[in-house]
């Protein structure tokens, strides 16, 4: 039966379901929208079981894990109306300025939704981790490893030690070579891959610190950071990193660079002008 097929698939496996994975089908069934944003823990959380609940009920309904499900849930969802890999609710038949309308509307959205999801603790503290640090190690993987590497880019133009770590391999040698006066500065929407999760629990059991920027903050890599910081903007699976979500991450990069500098403003200004100076010479 085809991914598309999920709800079909319910229907027909629902009686052979035990209680706990019932409460899962029930609110797939009627919360089909919300299922396709959510993380694991998220569902888990909703459905008021176990995670692990969770992936033996996509087991169950013959998918290799959680996010495959996900998948399902939104190409069922798609096939009821054509799916359209436009974003902000773009549509075909828009004029060039309603699309940018629109656009402009769902990146704006993006920095409103993780605007209410900051705490100012977390901020602080993550802060003062940074400033702290011997050295910052900035992470992620695919469309995040560019957030991490923009990330290292801005923070070296004020601070030293901050540097990008992009290869999976090399992540893993930095993270077994982290001492308790390094951090790592990780980025991940989901907060939920292998990568993700197996780098920090090698930070945490170095004695590292971690700051995690994701959508949810009660992910399987959450767990295992020192700091949390939400951002806003949902994606269905199909998206793949939305612009949007990037807008979100790097609204929470440009509020931490802020809460650095503002703390050592002479000696911000005073390395932003070495850095200047010496890039000025690569200018023609």
């Amino acid at each position: 039966m085809s991914q598309g097929n999920i709800f079909a698939k319910l229907d027909n496996e629902y009686y052979q379901l035990t209680g706990s994975e019932k409460k899962v089908a029930d609110y797939v069934a009627t919360h089909p929208n919300q299922t396709q944003f959510m993380s694991i823990s998220e569902l888990a959380e909703e459905c008021g079981v176990a995670e692990a609940t969770i992936s033996r009920f996509c087991r169950r309904m013959k998918y290799k894990g959680y996010s495959a499900f996900k998948l399902a849930v939104a190409n069922s969802l798609a096939s009821r109306d054509a799916y359209s890999p436009l974003s902000g609710e773009v549509l075909p038949g828009d004029t060039v300025l309603d699309m940018c309308k629109k656009i402009y509307s769902a990146d704006v959205g993006a920095m409103a939704q993780t605007l209410a999801l900051i705490r100012p603790e977390a901020i602080t503290q993550a802060a003062d981790l940074l400033l702290g640090a011997e050295k910052v190690l900035c992470m992620g993987q695919g469309g995040s490893m560019i957030l991490a590497q923009e990330a290292a880019h801005l923070f070296s133009t004020a601070m030293p030690g901050f540097f990008a770590v992009w290869d999976s391999h090399m992540q893993a040698i930095a993270a077994s070579q982290m001492t308790p006066r390094d951090v790592v500065l990780y980025f991940s929407y989901s907060g939920s891959t292998r990568d993700v999760v197996d780098v920090l629990k090698v930070v945490r059991k170095r004695g590292g610190k971690s700051i995690l920027i994701t959508r949810f903050p009660k992910s399987p890599g959450a767990a295992y950071v020192n700091v949390v910081l939400p951002c806003g903007s949902k994606e269905d699976p199909y998206q793949l990193g939305s612009v949007a979500a990037r807008v979100a991450q790097l609204f929470l990069v440009d509020v931490l660079f802020s809460e650095i500098c503002r703390r050592d403003i002479e000696g911000c200004r005073t390395r932003r002008e070495q850095v200047a100076d010496v890039l000025s010479n690569l200018h023609i």
